[in-house]
C-alpha cells in the first residue's frame, strides 16, 4: 500500500488556492479597511472576525451536505469548482470597489466572499481522505499541507513585489497610498482559478477509487458511534481547540510582544514567525513518514512537548537573541507534527460516508479557538494588567492542557502492519 503522490498533489491544488487567498486576505484587507476606508481598529477587527464566526457554523454544515452530494462531477468537486469561480468574480468586484472608494459595495461583497469560501473549504479538505486509505492519510495530509503552504508563499511573494510600503506620520509601516491594488487582486484571483482548473481537469472525482471502509470504521451509515469512540472524538476536538488557542495567541500577539518586552520593530518579529513557517514546511513530509512508523498519537504528543518546552524557554528570554530563531524553528516543527496527524485522527473515526462532516468538526474547533483566544489573552494582557509578559505562560498552559486531553485519546491512530515498514523506507 503506497500513497499516490501525483493524485495527492493534484488534490492539494485546491488547498493551495485557498491558502493563497487567506494569506492575501489577512495582509491586505485589514489595511484597506483601516487606511483606505477609515475604520477604527475595533471596526477592522470586527470585520476580520466574520470569517471565523461563519466557519463555526458553515464548515460542518457544508461538509455534511457535500457528503450526501451526488453529481456528474462527484461530491466535492462541484463545491470546489463553482466556489472558486464565485470567489474569483467577487475578488474582481472588490478590486473595483477599492478603486472607486465604494465602502458599502466593498463590505457587502467581502461578506459574500467569506460565505463562499466557507462553503467550499471543507469539501476541498475532505477530498484527500475520500480517496486515500486510512494508514496513508498522515502522509497524504503532509503532502496537502506542503502544497497548500506553497500557495501562501506565492501570495506573499506577489505582495512583496507589487505593493510598496512607506512610513506614515505615526511611524507605522503601511502600504503606499498612491498605488493600485488591482494587479494583486487580479494575480491572486488568476492563481486560484488556474490551480483549481488544473485539479478539476486532471482528476475525475467519480472515476477515482474511493475508500469504502464502513466495516472497519467505528461508525457506519445510520449507526450510533460507540461511547468510547465518541469520548475520543470529544477529547481530540478539545485538544484541537487548546493547541490552536496557544499557537494563535503567540502568532497574533508576537509583534506587539516584541515591541513591548524587547523593544524591537515589526520586521524582527516577522522574521521569527517566518522561521516557524519555513521549519513547518520542511517538516511536513518527514513527519508524515514518522507517523507511519511511530503512530499518529505519539507524533502529536511529541509535537506538543516540543512546543511546551520552547514556550517555557521563551518566558525567560528578556531581550532579543538569535536563540529565538532556533526556538521558533522548533515551534514550527512541533506545529507541523500536530497538524499533519491530528486531522487524519479525526476523520479516522468517521465512516466513508461522513468524512466531510468530521472535517467540519475539526475546523469548527480550530476556528472557535481563533475567535476565543484573542479575547481571552487580550483580557489578561489589558484588563487584568499582566501585560505581554503573560503571552508565553498563556501558551504553555493551553499547550500543556492539550497534552493532557490528547493523552486520553484512545481512537483515531493508524499504524501500518509490520510488513509495510519496508515500503515506507522505499517511499
Amino acid at each position: 500500500m503506497k500513497l499516490n503522490y501525483k493524485r495527492t498533489i493534484l488534490i492539494g491544488l485546491s488547498f493551495m488556492s485557498i491558502l493563497a487567498f487567506w494569506q492575501f486576505y489577512d495582509q491586505v484587507i485589514p489595511y484597506l479597511l483601516e487606511y483606505k476606508f477609515g475604520l477604527t481598529t475595533f471596526g477592522t477587527n470586527l470585520v476580520m472576525s466574520i470569517d471565523n464566526v461563519l466557519a463555526i457554523f458553515m464548515l460542518p454544515l457544508f461538509g455534511a451536505i457535500s457528503d450526501k452530494t451526488s453529481s456528474s462531477l462527484g461530491k466535492r468537486t462541484p463545491y470546489i469548482l463553482f466556489g472558486t469561480l464565485a470567489a474569483v468574480v467577487m475578488l474582481m468586484l472588490l478590486s473595483i470597489f477599492v478603486q472607486n472608494d465604494n465602502f458599502s459595495g466593498f463590505l457587502i461583497t467581502l461578506v459574500a466572499l467569506l460565505v463562499v469560501m466557507a462553503i467550499y473549504r471543507t469539501p476541498a479538505v475532505a477530498y484527500m481522505p475520500d480517496v486515500t486509505e486510512k494508514p496513508l492519510r498522515s502522509k497524504g495530509n503532509a503532502v496537502i499541507n506542503l502544497v497548500g503552504y506553497l500557495g501562501g508563499i506565492f501570495a506573499t511573494v506577489v505582495m512583496m513585489f507589487l505593493l510598496r510600503s512607506q512610513k506614515n506620520e505615526a511611524g507605522e509601516s503601511v502600504y503606499a497610498a498612491d498605488q493600485s491594488f488591482a494587479p494583486v487582486f487580479l494575480i491572486i484571483a488568476a492563481f486560484m482559478l488556474v490551480s483549481v482548473l488544473v485539479m478539476v481537469f486532471s482528476l475525475r472525482e467519480n472515476r477515482l477509487p474511493h475508500v469504502i471502509d464502513e466495516t472497519e470504521a467505528p461508525t457506519g451509515t445510520g449507526q450510533k458511534m460507540p461511547r468510547e469512540v465518541f469520548r475520543s472524538l470529544v477529547l481530540i476536538l478539545l485538544s484541537v481547540f487548546l493547541w490552536y488557542a496557544a499557537y494563535n495567541a503567540v502568532t497574533t500577539a508576537f509583534s506587539r510582544y516584541c515591541g513591548s518586552v524587547w523593544g524591537v520593530d515589526l520586521g524582527t518579529s516577522s522574521s521569527y514567525l517566518l522561521t516557524a513557517t519555513v521549519a513547518a514546511i520542511a517538516a511536513f513530509v518527514p513527519l508524515g513518514f514518522a507517523a507511519s512508523k511511530l503512530g499518529r498519537k505519539k507524533t502529536v504528543l511529541a509535537g506538543i512537548v516540543l512546543m511546551v518546552v520552547c514556550y517555557t524557554i521563551a518566558i525567560f528570554i528578556r531581550q532579543e537573541t538569535p536563540l529565538m530563531y532556533l526556538i521558533f524553528g522548533l515551534v514550527g516543527i512541533g506545529w507541523a507534527a500536530i497538524n499533519v496527524n491530528s486531522y487524519p485522527m479525526v476523520v479516522e473515526m468517521s465512516s466513508g460516508s461522513d468524512v466531510g462532516k468530521y472535517t467540519g468538526f475539526y475546523y469548527t474547533f480550530s476556528m472557535a479557538a481563533q475567535i476565543t483566544t484573542p479575547l481571552l489573552s487580550g483580557f489578561l494582557i489589558d484588563r487584568l494588567g499582566f501585560g505581554y509578559n503573560v503571552l508565553f505562560p498563556y501558551a504553555v498552559v493551553f499547550s500543556a492542557l492539550s497534552f493532557v486531553t490528547m493523552l486520553m485519546v484512545r481512537h483515531g491512530d493508524s499504524k501500518p502492519p509490520k510488513k509495510q515498514l519496508l515500503e515506507n523506507f522505499e517511499d
